[in-house]
């Protein structure tokens, strides 16, 4: 049986591939399009700052990529699905969907109005729910196989205060729906997967060193991660090498929550 895989079975080819990415504007989103393209998928960067989305679209051409850009609003489940069908018409079916969006509360939980609650719930776990859900319908329907990428955080599994407690319900709400979509849609050969980043730079990070100050010395290895630690495991978990793996939250921090 192991003859019809190469050896090794390692490729992160995503030639022919259609990838959206969400919260592209900055951060790790702005990364995570661009290592995409530079593996051979065509891209559907999204975001609501659309001079920051023309941006990313021209490094990517310039780096010998393809990007298609959409503002996205996660908030707006209309917005949802018109942004997935403007991804169809101008790069073709999303095959593979990286949902990173998300915003921090950055107030204690008993001082948050309830604008601000729903916000956050829209944001990082609503709006994603609803799109892996319209992704995977279309794909479902086409008898296509596909992968989702979840960005969940360590926070999820490890909350130390900070005034971010309902960014961390949203993220442990994140793995949890990786993990249970992932038994709906295994029968379909749809991979849902999620990777939990610890501290890495980025725009929310630095607004974050900006409220606590700087809390690098206390790490282990003292250093924020970069964003380009996460390369290789966002590849894996898009590429047919991860066929078998679905339902997985890899948890990449730097060592950081071993103190």
């Amino acid at each position: 049986m192991t003859d019809a895989y190469p050896l090794p079975n390692a490729s992160h080819d995503l030639t022919g591939q259609v990838a959206l990415v969400t919260g592209a504007t900055s951060g790790l989103g702005w990364r995570f399009a661009q290592v995409l393209a530079a593996a051979g998928a065509v891209v559907v960067p999204t975001g609501r700052r659309v001079e920051r989305l023309e941006a990313l679209r021209d490094l990517i051409a310039e780096q010998g990529g393809q990007a298609h850009p959409v503002p996205l609003d996660m908030t707006d489940a209309d917005q949802i699905r018109a942004a997935v069908d403007a991804a169809e018409g101008a790069a073709g079916r999303v095959s593979i969907l990286v949902n990173n969006a998300g915003i921090p509360d950055a107030q204690r939980a008993h001082k948050m109005s309830v604008e601000l609650v729903d916000q956050v719930l829209s944001t990082n776990l609503r709006g994603p729910y609803l799109l892996a859900i319209e992704v995977a319908r279309r794909l479902i329907e086409a008898r296509q196989p596909g992968r989702i990428v979840n960005i969940s955080s360590m926070v999820a599994y490890d909350y130390g205060g900070g005034a971010a407690a309902l960014y961390s319900v949203t993220k442990a709400a994140i793995a949890r729906m990786t993990e249970v979509l992932a038994v709906e849609w295994s029968r379909y050969h749809i991979n849902v997967n999620g990777i939990a980043p610890g501290a890495f730079a980025s725009e929310m990070m630095d607004g974050m060193l900006e409220r606590v100050g700087d809390f690098t010395p206390a790490l282990p290895r003292k250093r924020l991660g970069d964003p380009a630690q996460l390369d290789s495991t966002l590849l894996y978990l898009c590429a047919p090498s991860s066929d078998a793996v679905t339902g997985t939250v890899i948890k990449v921090d730097d060592g950081q929550q071993s103190r």
